[in-house]
Formats: C-alpha cells, structure tokens, sequence
C-alpha cells in the first residue's frame, strides 16, 4: 500500500489530467518558444518534487522542492540570488543567499506558518547526506504562501516527512501542477490556485523556466484578456502571495540573476497582480551552469523576455491545471474553463 503522502500526490494527478495547460487550450503567450515540456525541468539537471496532505476536512497543504542538481548541493553550490518585490513574507536564507550569491540546498515551498518546521527539516536531510558529516552551518532556502482559507494553517501539519517525500520526489520530466505540494491550499484571483511552470528557449542555446506557488488576488488578465471582469470575479482581492523560482543553464553571476529574478514581477504584473501591501511577491532565481564565463550585461535582453513570459504563463498554468478544493468548511471553485475560453475567444486570445 502506498505511503498516505504518495497516495495523495497519485491522487491528485489523475484528477488533474482533464484540465489543460494554457498553451494546451490555445492561448500563446510571448513570442518565444518553449522547452520540450514547457517546464523548469527542460533546464538540464533540474529537478521537481511535490508532497501533497490531503488529510481529514480541513489539512489542505504540501511541500514543493526544487533542486538545481541531483547531487549535494552544500558541496556544490549552484550561483543564486533573490529579488523582492513585496516583503510581506517569510523567506527563510535569503539574506545569506544574497551576501554570497550561492543556494545550497534544495529549494522548498510550503505554507506559512510550516516554513520553520520545514525549515529544520531540510537542514536534517542536508546534515545527513554523505560527505557532510563536519558541516557546521547549513542555510535552508524556503518559501511560503499563506493556505489558512482552505486548511488548517495553525495546525503546522507539515514537516520532516513530506519534506523528505518532496525531496526524495524530484524527478526531471513533466512536473505537476495545480493543487498539489506546496499549492494543496492556494487560491488566486478568486479561483483555486497552486503549482504552475513554463519555460522559453533562446536561440537553441540557453533555457530559462519558471515554476510559481500561485495564491494572489488582483483583475484576471489572461494574455491581455480581461477575464476577471468578464467572469465578475471582483470578489478577488488584491492580498495574497506568490513565491517565483527561475531556474537556467545560462552562464550567469550572482548580480545578473538578480536582474533576472526582477523581472518576474514584470510577468506577474500581465496577469493582472498589483503586489499590494498584503502580498509577499518573491523571486528566487539560479543558474546550473559549472563552466564558462558568465554573461555581461549585453546578452541579459533575451533573458529579461524569457523570463516575463515564462512566469506569464506559468501563472495561467496554475489556475488551469487546478481542481476544486473543499477544506475548513470552504469550497474554492477552479477557474471556469469553458467560460474562460469564450472569453478568449472573444478577444482574440486563442490561436486556433
């Protein structure tokens, strides 16, 4: 019999397999094209991982981990950096991710009030890999949305095993999205919300993907398309949160992936987010690649639009591919699909 964790996460993807992908309905966001699975994981040695509780009528939470590499990644650092747009947050090592320009461990997300649970969590497994057995600091990289609508967010339900579930997870391949790991409990402009990824592909040379813990409020816009209002969704408030990961194999230092990581918020903007005062709108961006010298400053512009229609669509991704979720007594409806799609339609946004 399957572990509860790993029952759960098979669960939840074949419940997702009716809803399709943004660019799957018709709608092309961006000019540039996409990896071969339009996900984070088209970056080579990039892996996902999620750890879904589903428990009871009101646990409604997971764990997302990403991994730059497969390997240890105290002991081979991957260059990293972090951009906030909103710091209503809890982002735990980013200070020290900034003063270094290095990520060394797996990056994980989770629900608020369990960053910290998680947080002692990935310093266990990280303390326990082989080779770290004299390790004395460790910098534990994780992110939060706030699940409290749908679960039971004082509860801390998650910890050292769905983090160890989520890590032990991580595959490259097809990554999923929707309420699972780390978006269980999300909402986004009124709809359900959650996991999404995208990626766009320079010139057959670098990748950049994005994957997105979505739980925001704002006006819907789906490829300029005003759907909120079309679907009357102004109950939808501004508040919320969403943690960005940019993953690419583009040669990059510490300052560039800064930049980088600042342009997601150019992307979240497009979908109709205002990063209001109760938002905490975090990015956190890496690079895998180990030899050559990075980028100057001249060849970021491709970069810069990789990643602004990458986090575009990975946003529509997450209201897409999510399900309708029941937890503490509430209903959040997925994102109406078939009205959506009229919607485009009418404004020209499906490419058919």
């Amino acid at each position: 019999m399957l572990p509860i964790v790993l029952l759960v996460i098979a669960m939840a993807a074949n419940a997702q397999q009716t809803r399709p992908r943004v660019r799957d309905a018709g709608v092309i966001v961006g000019e540039l094209p996409p990896g071969p699975l339009n996900a984070i994981t088209d970056v080579p040695g990039v892996l996902v991982g999620h750890a879904t509780l589903i428990r009871g009528d009101n646990i409604r939470t997971g764990v997302t981990a990403i991994l730059p590499h497969a390997g240890n990644l105290f002991r081979e650092k991957t260059p990293g950096a972090v951009f906030i747009g909103n710091a209503f947050g809890k982002l735990a090592g980013s200070t020290q991710v900034n003063e270094l320009g290095e990520i060394e461990t797996p990056i994980l997300l989770t629900s608020t009030l369990s960053v910290f649970r998680v947080a002692d969590a990935l310093i266990d497994y990280m303390l326990a890999l082989p080779g770290n057995e004299d390790v004395q600091s460790i910098n534990p990289l994780v992110g939060e949305t706030n699940d409290g609508y749908l679960n039971d967010i004082r509860g801390r339900h998650v910890g050292r095993d769905e983090v160890y579930a989520a890590i032990r997870a991580a595959r490259g391949g097809p990554v999923e999205e929707g309420s699972v790991g780390a978006g269980t409990g999300t909402i986004a402009f009124g709809y359900k919300g959650g996991i999404g990824t995208s990626s766009r592909r320079l010139a057959d040379r670098y990748t950049v993907g994005v994957l997105v813990q979505s739980n925001f409020g704002g006006d819907l816009r789906i490829d300029g398309a005003p759907v909120g209002r079309a679907l009357r969704a102004s109950r939808a408030g501004a508040d919320g949160s969403i943690m960005m990961v940019v993953g690419t194999d583009a040669p990059l230092d510490h300052r560039n992936l800064q930049r980088l990581a600042a342009r997601t918020m150019l992307g979240l903007g497009r979908t109709g987010s205002t990063g209001s005062n109760g938002s905490g709108d975090y990015a956190i961006a890496f690079s895998t690649a180990r030899q050559g010298s990075p980028l100057g400053n001249d060849a970021m512009a491709p970069l810069f639009r990789a990643v602004v229609e990458a986090t575009e669509e990975a946003v529509y991704n997450s209201l897409f591919r999510a399900t309708t979720m029941t937890g503490n007594g509430r209903t959040v409806e997925a994102l109406p699909l078939e009205e959506t799609l009229r919607i485009l339609r009418r404004h020209g946004a499906i490419r058919d």
